[in-house]
Order: structure tokens, then sequence, then C-alpha cells
């Protein structure tokens, strides 16, 4: 992957999110409220790099993954460092986040909008994005949206293939136990 060499991407690239001083880094932070490990963290934070780059310097507007969407929530939180320091001084212009208003309109807009975002992620970077962190647009609108955020600690969480075999198990053993009767 070949990076942009201009100052934009510099000085995007040479941002550090939050104090950093910090016990609970903006990495770690984004990795413990996402479920994520310490590497993965890593790597979307430089993917929210990447979509603000484009986000600055694309002719249109771009729309993040799902992984990048929660990181820039995550800086937005962190208001100081980025209305005082990454809009202004970083980026040197407002990145405004615009939530979808609904329905289906704005579904099919985000769509090609995102679409569109992973073209020009490749055009510009010169690979096409990390499925990982950027999935298809597809995945992305018609997957992903049904996805919750869950607490671990509120219940017990079994996989669906777990959760088949474990069904599958009681029929079984349902059937048996009417034979052996």
């Amino acid at each position: 992957m070949s990076l942009p060499r201009d100052e934009l991407w510099q000085r995007i690239a040479d941002h550090h999110i939050g104090p950093s001083d910090a016990s609970l880094t903006f990495a770690a932070r984004l990795a413990r409220e996402n479920c994520w490990d310490a590497a993965h963290a890593e790597a979307v934070i430089g993917e929210y790099k990447r979509f603000c780059y484009l986000a600055v310097t694309a002719q249109s507007d771009v729309t993040p993954s799902d992984a990048v969407d929660q990181a820039w929530h995550l800086h937005l939180t962190y208001s100081r460092d980025y209305w005082q320091l990454f809009c202004p001084q970083v980026l040197r212009a407002d990145l405004h986040h615009g939530p979808t208003s609904g329905g289906p309109v704005e579904r099919t807009r985000y769509y090609r909008q995102y679409a569109d975002t992973l073209a020009a992620y490749e055009a510009v970077f010169g690979a096409p994005p990390p499925p990982a962190i950027w999935p298809s647009a597809q995945r992305r609108f018609s997957v992903d949206p049904r996805g919750v955020r869950v607490n671990f600690s509120d219940g017990i969480f079994v996989s669906r293939r777990v959760a088949l075999a474990l069904g599958l198990l009681a029929v079984m053993g349902g059937w048996l136990a009417g034979r052996i009767m």
C-alpha cells in the first residue's frame, strides 16, 4: 500500500489522539469498548486516519466502515483534541459527523457513497482497503446493521454453530429417550 506524500497526510499520520499521559489510551479504550485486541484497534485507528484524509481530499462525501465509525465516534468524545487540535491544526478543515436520517432513499445514498469511498480508497492508497475493517458495501448495509452492541457480562452468549449443535443434541437426546422408554 502506498501512502500519500503530502503535508496533510503527514500531519494526520503524526497526530496522536488523546492525552499521551493517559493511563487508558485512545487505542486501549477503543479496543475495550469494541471487544477488539490491541493490534486490531491500532489497525482501525490507521484506517480512521486514512478515512479522514479521504474526507478532506475527496471530491464527494465519503462514508466510513462501521469499525472506522467507532473510532470516529470515540474521537469526537475527545472533544478538545478533535475540535481544538485535529480539525483546525491537522486537517485544517471541520469534519462533521452526519448520521443518516433513515429510510430507503438514505440507505441507497449511503450504500453508493460507501461503495464510492472504497473505490476512492483504492485509487488514493494504491490497494483495496482491508476487508476485516472495510467490508463490502453489501455486507456493510445488509448484514452489519443487524448487529448490536452487547455487554458480555449481561448474559451467556454462544455462537450460532454452538447453539445449533446444542439444539441438535437436545432433539437427538429427546428422540433417543423416547425410543428407549
